[in-house]
């Protein structure tokens, strides 16, 4: 008698992530095409690359022998120090005298052999460069001090060598160059019944932007925790993080200077500047030197 054979077939799993990531490691199976951490760092290559042009036309097109420079801070300012000390070593510039607005400043044109001085010292450049975290269209209103080099950057210090000096330049990119403005505005503030001033701001700008004091160890909520910044001067930092667009920063700018405890903000606006824009086209500028632009019109 015959025995029937029956034949069960296997059953079919659909393939998991996890199974084909297994899969690749078992075969070798390589991927093609670019993967997605390779396009980031071509991205900020290329973006690197339009910040040196910018750079270098910074220093080719504003400063010369025997000034005294305010040194920025920043990626594109920090690519400004390093082409200026080989401009001074190649003796195509002399007698530079570099006064900078930051610790990370001073720290990058020491490295770079850039004589100098202080900006208590020296209150007067004859010509000072910065990064601007954004700059407003027209007329050139800008905000600086955003969080990024915590515990390096005074406001306070970059914005009296930015507002003293003869010629302003900020370095930016295309995308930095904006007539929706938006995001934080730092406010630097004494420490002492900082909540009261914080409640205060929260109050002038309800519904439109929140505030938090900064923090020096990551974030620590609305109140910064148990660790706030304290800088050089013995302040705390507000960010004034808005949620809608800034219609007006030069107003905004007023509003904050009228808040008892107050000392400083990031909002630099009704001053002459130029804005050397880095961009796919390759560099431009721009500036406010009208009077209109500088009345915010």
């Amino acid at each position: 008698m015959a025995t029937a054979i029956r034949y069960q077939s296997p059953t079919i799993q659909p393939l998991s992530l996890q199974r084909i990531r297994r899969a690749r490691h078992h075969f070798h199976i390589k991927r093609t095409g670019p993967t997605r951490k390779s396009m980031v760092i071509t991205a900020r290559n290329a973006a690197d690359d339009l910040l040196s042009q910018a750079a270098k036309f910074t220093v080719d097109n504003y400063i010369k022998s025997g000034m005294v420079v305010g040194l920025g801070s920043g990626p594109a300012s920090f690519m400004v120090i390093k082409y200026l000390s080989r401009q001074l070593k190649e003796g195509l510039l002399k007698d530079i005298v570099g006064i900078p607005m930051s610790v990370s400043a001073a720290s990058e044109a020491a490295k770079a052999g850039i004589p100098l001085d202080n900006h208590l010292d020296t209150p007067k450049t004859d010509v000072a460069f910065n990064d601007a975290d954004i700059v407003e269209e027209d007329t050139l209103a800008a905000i600086i001090g955003r969080p990024k080099f915590q515990g390096s950057e005074s406001v306070i210090q970059a914005k009296s060598i930015l507002k003293a000096t003869s010629s302003l330049v900020f370095i930016i990119t295309q995308m930095q160059y904006t007539r929706d403005i938006d995001g934080s505005i730092p406010v630097v503030i004494r420490s002492e019944r900082w909540m009261e001033t914080a409640e205060e701001i929260d109050d002038l700008f309800l519904g439109d932007a929140e505030v938090w004091r900064r923090s020096a160890i990551g974030n620590a909520g609305p109140t910064g925790g148990d660790f706030p910044i304290i800088t050089t001067e013995g302040y705390n930092i507000l960010d004034l993080i808005f949620t809608s667009p800034i219609s007006n920063l030069s107003q905004v700018a007023q509003s904050l200077e009228a808040v008892d405890g107050v000392v400083e903000h990031g909002v630099i606006c009704g001053i002459p500047c130029t804005a050397v824009i880095a961009s796919e086209d390759g560099v431009h500028t721009v500036d406010n030197l009208s009077e209109s632009a500088l009345r915010g019109s």
